[in-house]
């Protein structure tokens, strides 16, 4: 059943958020279209470019991401609070960088507003564009819309470039959370595009990993940092140490060689999130995403699904085996 968008994203159940978006047709418009035979490769690093233009506009933080060749994942936090911080004008300077200043607000901020009346609607215009710096949906529109255009500029034609508004999936609990950000990750991996996470290409682990290895590297994209100790509740919730390893056994156990097969050693960060290493590894496989709405423990799908006013969502069966 199709749900409204408004629905779909609660921040009042969770600020995590993962959004996918797919060319129009499937056609591989950012890669190697073989109906053409044209090479669209380079337009990968205009998501990664404007991935990260968004990031520092919005209070939106970029927690995983991969570009493909027909599609793009990325894996969202919402900041509201960070956005409630801002001053009026600091909120006038990060949406005057995306559109154009209303005359209306632009004599607001001279002082030249000529009566209460025209202050009043010059204030909740600021207000409303506070709002719209940490939507999701503002923040893919001004993605999307950005990409098309100079593709299609690119291509000298118009029309639709993508099959139409992004999908959206909500991140329940950390289960679902790590669940998210590793099937995000290993796309290449499972694609046949890379053979390990590190090769990985237009993804947000290979970033980490360049990061680690060289700590004054500037990243493509600004993402959300991991947990650097207990307390730490400011951060993605487990430790980038045990995200990587984890990452790297599922990328290793998910080769077509080695399909439904377990590696002696499961990482731990599995044991301590109750996730059952058979069905993750299930899940990681193409066409391994059952889950529809959101990703979470059977509870948290069951909590979610009230806040929706719906009596159950899909992915119950699936959550409960995998998430034991």
């Amino acid at each position: 059943m199709t749900l409204a968008r408004k629905k779909l994203i609660s921040l009042d159940d969770t600020p995590y958020y993962h959004c996918v978006c797919r060319c129009v047709r499937r056609a591989f418009l950012w890669g190697t279209d073989h109906f053409t035979g044209r090479d669209y490769s380079h337009r990968k690093q205009w998501v990664v470019d404007r991935l990260k233009e968004l990031q520092a506009i919005f209070a939106i933080d970029i927690c995983a991401y991969a570009v493909m060749s027909n599609h793009y994942h990325v894996v969202l936090h919402v900041d509201q609070d960070r956005a409630k911080q801002w001053s009026s004008e600091e909120v006038i300077e990060r949406w005057t960088k995306l559109f154009s200043l209303p005359v209306l607000v632009e004599r607001y901020i001279r002082g030249q507003a000529a009566s209460q009346a025209e202050t009043d609607k010059a204030q909740a215009i600021i207000a409303q564009w506070r709002k719209r710096l940490h939507d999701i949906s503002w923040f893919m529109r001004a993605l999307n819309e950005n990409l098309a255009r100079r593709a299609n500029q690119e291509d000298h034609c118009k029309g639709r470039f993508w099959e139409g508004r992004f999908k959206s999936q909500a991140l329940l609990d950390e289960a679902g959370l790590v669940t998210c950000m590793a099937y995000v990750d290993l796309n290449p991996v499972r694609a046949g595009m890379a053979k390990t996470p590190e090769t990985s290409d237009f993804t947000s682990v290979q970033a980490r990993i360049r990061a680690l290895k060289r700590s004054n590297a500037n990243p493509p994209v600004n993402l959300r940092r991991f947990r650097s100790h207990r307390q730490d509740d400011t951060a993605i919730p487990f430790y980038l140490t045990d995200y990587l390893e984890l990452v790297d056994w599922t990328g290793r156990a998910v080769r077509p060689d080695k399909r439904g097969s377990i590696a002696d050693a499961c990482p731990r960060i599995l044991e301590r999130l109750n996730i059952d290493p058979d069905h993750w590894l299930s899940y990681m496989q193409p066409q391994g995403n059952v889950f529809h709405h959101a990703i979470g423990r059977a509870r948290q799908l069951q909590n979610y699904a009230l806040s929706l006013g719906q009596l159950w969502l899909q992915g119950l069966g699936p959550s409960q085996r995998l998430f034991n």
